[in-house]
């Protein structure tokens, strides 16, 4: 591990100072190294950076603490992941809440080539698990990675049948990665690891579960995922907050429709009922929203020309040449905005004046593909 890592778990360990800080202060020092080796009086005029933030990184020890964790993950077979890593995950870097460094144990590759996260509640019925195994089940033709929170229910339903159906699951946790929770779920976790799958987490070594964590933990389900499936949930609660979250980040949220008697259904049919998800009740319809075609041959990689006229706008032309490049010509427009860091207004605008030039069409997906 090189010492720009060992800086950036130093800076994550430090109390108040979220991914956001952290990446704020990166941005004015060029790098976590520099952020501890900056005078007191400068990092002090860094906007939002008080006197305790400051005294925190001052701490003579969160070196030593830094290393400890290295230690603790080369024992423990974990990899510790930082913002400024190559390999950090595509999709989870577009957000400005993304973790500033997370572990991971096994080796499920959070980039593949699409993502869906299933949630529900932990009070689960029959029908919630039977439907989640066969949607897994169903899912399997299109090779997603299932991504998860390795909670009761729903969850750990997801989990169980990804391992069944030997599609790569990874599990997001509120805890260390060393405090698998709940305990009794650690022989399934196990299995992940060894199955190409993983768990993964931005808490410390020893972090126990707290109920104040797993809203945060939610944020990393949605952004792992090209498109949130709930399949059973009350009015509140953790997979509720990961579908709006999820909406926020501009991913397609799903629900199944449930019996409108019981309390674990009202969740889903709100979202449905208040336009904030899809109904589903197969796995194709989420295919069919998201634009996947079994063998990766998505519709709309039906053309590979080149375009022997490019737009006269500048951003417009960037826009292009960026889709060109693309295995399929198609990307969401999150991903146009945070790959040409322009602005979503920006990118709005000019994907509207391209599919009326006849560049490029909208897909289900909020993505848009070359014509």
């Amino acid at each position: 591990m090189n010492n720009s890592s060992l800086y950036s778990i130093a800076l994550n360990l430090i109390d108040k100072v979220g991914g956001v800080k952290a990446r704020q202060l990166l941005s004015y020092c060029g790098s976590a190294e520099a952020v501890f080796k900056t005078p007191k009086a400068k990092l002090l005029k860094i906007p939002m950076v008080g006197n305790k933030i400051v005294s925190l990184i001052m701490q003579k020890d969160i070196l030593q603490q830094a290393e400890a964790e290295v230690e603790k993950a080369y024992k423990q077979d974990v990899q510790i992941v930082a913002y400024t890593d190559a390999h950090y995950p595509v999709r989870l870097k577009q957000y400005a809440d993304a973790p500033f460094v997370f572990y991971i144990k096994g080796k499920v590759n959070l980039n593949a080539e699409r993502a869906v996260a299933i949630v529900g509640t932990r009070a689960a019925s029959e029908y919630g698990k039977t439907f989640t195994e066969e949607l897994v089940k169903e899912l399997k033709p299109y090779q997603p990675l299932i991504v998860s929170g390795l909670a009761y229910g729903i969850d750990i339903a997801a989990h169980q049948a990804s391992l069944k159906y030997g599609l790569p699951t990874i599990g997001v946790m509120a805890s260390g990665i060393d405090v698998v929770y709940p305990t009794p779920h650690l022989g399934t976790a196990r299995q992940m690891v060894q199955q190409q799958g993983g768990v993964m987490t931005e808490a410390r070594f020893g972090t126990q579960p707290d109920a104040r964590k797993f809203p945060a933990r939610n944020r990393i389900i949605a952004a792992l995922a090209d498109a949130v499936v709930v399949v059973e949930a009350k009015v509140s609660g953790g997979a509720l907050i990961t579908a709006n979250i999820a909406n926020d980040y501009h991913k397609d949220v799903f629900a199944v429709p449930g019996d409108i008697h019981r309390k674990t259904s009202e969740g889903c049919n709100n979202l449905i009922k208040q336009h904030k998800a899809h109904l589903m009740t197969k796995a194709k319809d989420v295919a069919y929203i998201m634009n996947w075609e079994l063998n990766g041959k998505n519709k709309s990689v039906q053309q590979s020309l080149l375009f022997n006229e490019l737009p006269e706008n500048a951003e417009e032309k960037e826009i292009v040449v960026l889709l060109q490049k693309q295995p399929k010509k198609t990307l969401s427009l999150d991903e146009i905005s945070w790959q040409l860091k322009m602005p979503l207004s920006k990118v709005s605008a000019c994907l509207l004046n391209l599919e009326i030039q006849g560049y490029l069409k909208s897909l289900p997906g909020k993505k848009f593909t070359l014509i």
